[in-house]
């Protein structure tokens, strides 16, 4: 009965989630397939303001999974990019993304959403501070060394992927609406499809489990609700080490978010949670590999301070404009079919999302799926 209780509250959530998240990664597709990654070595040559400034955009309308953004990040600093700019650029592409942001309005609320993307840059102007102030060049050049080895971790092919934008001068909707550009979207919409779709039902799963499982009195201790100071300290320090235990990343952990806030977790405390997915035991593993294990803690340490940091501004910022919701009733429904406006923009949107798969079908993207976890020099010829 618990198991049912569990698998309908999952079911509930994703049914709720399933329009905004095809939106979404259609959304992130479309603006994939026209604008091209291949320049950005050279645009981010160092730390200027104006540098990272050009990564959060370029990683905004870069959108990834996380084990694919973290790929694509140190493709592009082995082709010269700054390392700082680099991991700017990976926040972005994970935590700045229209998929992400629809989704955190639905089941928490638009309050979220503009957290979101407000901590995101303030998050990443932490971690260039730390760098400025903790990063060294013999860091950098052993991690560079260590990155040159080119060792294998998730969604390699993602890396390779930018052959496929659409090139020239024209406009963006010609682009978008060529042979070329709608062959490209399809392409990138179901690849990102096939490197979240495992993190998206992972974190349903486990967000029906605690919601079904967890007694409520259980989160109102381990969140200090009682005591409202303690919880608002409490929250951001928590909320990172929840999420990486909880082996969730990229939109796959708003279902969880959501739990997580129902249960009293402070407003700072979401958002560091929902940051995390950049520090889980399995990316930390891909930055040993990729970087060495110095780098790679060096990461998890600074990365856990700048979401931490990100996350007592967003508290503080929104307790002074009076825009902190202050009702914890964000969305977890058991699974039931009704003939409503989630019912019919889910039927829409899975007929275009059918029409974008038969297109990916019908044009090779089934062979350059086989090869997403193969590392980038085994297929780039192939885009």
């Amino acid at each position: 009965m618990f198991l049912v209780h569990a698998l309908k509250l999952a079911g509930g959530m994703g049914w709720e989630i399933l329009w905004p998240l095809v939106l979404g990664f259609g959304l992130s597709a479309a603006i994939q397939a026209v604008v091209s990654r291949r320049q950005m070595s050279r645009l981010l040559p160092d730390d200027r303001s104006r540098t990272l400034a050009l990564a959060t955009a370029l990683g905004t309308a870069s959108s990834s999974c996380s084990y694919a953004a973290v790929a694509i990040a140190r493709s592009v600093f082995r082709k010269g990019a700054d390392f700082t700019a680099a991991m700017a650029f990976e926040i972005a592409s994970t935590n700045l993304v229209i998929e992400l942001g629809l989704i955190m309005w639905l089941l928490l609320g638009w309050q979220f959403t503009l957290a979101e993307f407000i901590g995101g840059p303030i998050m990443i102007i932490f971690l260039a501070i730390l760098f400025r102030r903790f990063l060294t060049p013999r860091l950098v050049t052993a991690a560079r060394a260590q990155a040159e080895k080119g060792l294998a971790g998730r969604m390699e092919g993602h890396a390779a992927m930018d052959d496929m934008a659409v090139r020239g001068d024209a406009p963006l909707l010609n682009k978008l609406l060529s042979r070329q550009g709608r062959t490209a979207t399809s392409h990138f919409f179901v690849m990102d499809w096939a490197s979240v779709w495992t993190d998206i039902i992972l974190g349903l799963l486990i967000a029906g489990a605690i919601a079904a499982w967890v007694p409520m009195s259980f989160f109102e201790k381990f969140f200090f609700t009682t005591h409202p100071l303690v919880s608002v300290i409490w929250g951001p320090l928590v909320g990172p080490l929840l999420s990486v235990v909880s082996f969730v990343c990229s939109v796959g952990n708003v279902p969880l978010a959501a739990v997580l806030w129902n249960g009293g977790i402070s407003f700072g405390g979401v958002i560091s949670f929902i940051f995390a997915d950049l520090i889980i035991l399995p990316i930390v593993n891909i930055y040993r590999k990729y970087y060495g294990w110095k780098m790679a803690g060096f990461l998890f340490a600074t990365f856990y301070a700048a979401m931490v940091g990100a996350g007592y501004v967003i508290e503080g910022l929104f307790a002074l404009l009076h825009l902190t919701p202050h009702v914890r009733n964000a969305t977890v429904l058991e699974a039931a079919l009704r003939w409503n406006y989630t019912t019919v923009l889910n039927i829409i949107f899975l007929v275009i999302a059918a029409a974008l798969v038969w297109r990916f079908l019908r044009t090779g993207g089934p062979m350059m799926l086989r090869m997403m976890n193969r590392p980038p020099t085994t297929h780039e010829h192939h885009h």
